[in-house]
């Protein structure tokens, strides 16, 4: 049975590849049951050869970024490599992409008969996803442990208790508990639902296979959502739909493009023929 806890990976705060991953924003997700060949062509990745270690994936990766025209690109490297891990082998795929991560729908695409876990960060500020995919579906997915969504997003909180979040047995933030590296844990999370330990070594050494991920459209968006709670426990909701954001846009977009009009009243008037005329 695999008891890895957050202690098993208290190396992540003196790595200095964790360190770069941290600071660039990097997605890890694994895969289960498929090729790194087969995972690169659902995320339509361009093959790009091989990299020698991250080394060669980060070179490759900033190469990329350099010939880019638009500042704004979010395409990037991604290095695929296969090691053993639960029931067979598993793809870690391995991108410096801003903890964009792979597109929901691959993912879900990637994980039928099988499994994809994947974590993330999204460079430097406090955003750290975790998701869980199983069989086709986003079985549980959260930023902080106590606040899950998707299919079942009570199912890991054994586990999430286990390797050392604070949580109560219910899945509520436990304030008694002692505090704990939150990204150390869901690396813990992550080999309990894998098998694969990752180190330091394993990502650095590996042989990457590379492809080049393009941008992802925009998606449409139906509406937009203020949910605010200040220290004190008041709570600022707003919903607004897309229609009415657009009717809003539109008319301070007339009001600004409209003629100013400047106007004076009779005393500003009298006053001023009183100021020429030395009266």
């Amino acid at each position: 049975m695999n008891l890895v806890t957050v202690h098993d990976y208290a190396w992540i705060r003196t790595s200095p590849l964790f360190d770069h991953m941290l600071e660039s924003g990097y997605t890890l997700t694994l895969i289960r049951g498929r090729s790194p060949q087969e995972v690169l062509r659902a995320m339509e990745a361009e093959p790009r050869g091989t990299g020698e270690g991250t080394a060669g994936l980060i070179e490759a990766d900033d190469a990329h970024r350099a010939e880019a025209d638009d500042d704004w690109d979010e395409s990037y490297v991604a290095g695929a490599f296969s090691t053993p891990g639960e029931r067979g082998d598993w793809t870690v795929v391995l991108g410096f992409d801003g903890g964009l991560g792979i597109e929901g729908a691959c993912a879900e695409a990637l994980s039928k008969g099988g499994r994809v876990v994947a974590h993330s960060s999204n460079g430097g500020k406090p955003i750290h996803l975790f998701h869980w995919f199983e069989d086709g579906e986003l079985r549980t997915t959260f930023e902080g442990p106590s606040a899950r969504d998707g299919n079942s997003p009570d199912e890991l909180v054994p586990l999430l208790r286990e390797v050392g979040f604070q949580l109560t047995a219910e899945g509520e933030h436990d304030e008694s508990a002692p505090a704990v590296d939150r990204k150390a844990a869901v690396l813990a999370l992550t080999e309990r639902l894998t098998g694969v330990h990752v180190t330091e070594s394993l990502l650095r050494d590996a042989r990457y296979e590379l492809g080049l991920v393009p941008e992802q459209p925009a998606k449409e968006w139906t509406g937009l959502v203020i949910d605010i709670t200040d220290a004190h426990g008041e709570r600022l909701y707003r919903e607004w739909s897309y229609e009415e954001v657009a009717a809003a846009s539109d008319r301070a977009r007339a009001e600004a493009n409209a003629p100013i009009v400047i106007t004076h009243d009779e005393p500003l008037a009298k006053d001023c023929s009183e100021r020429e005329t030395g009266a």
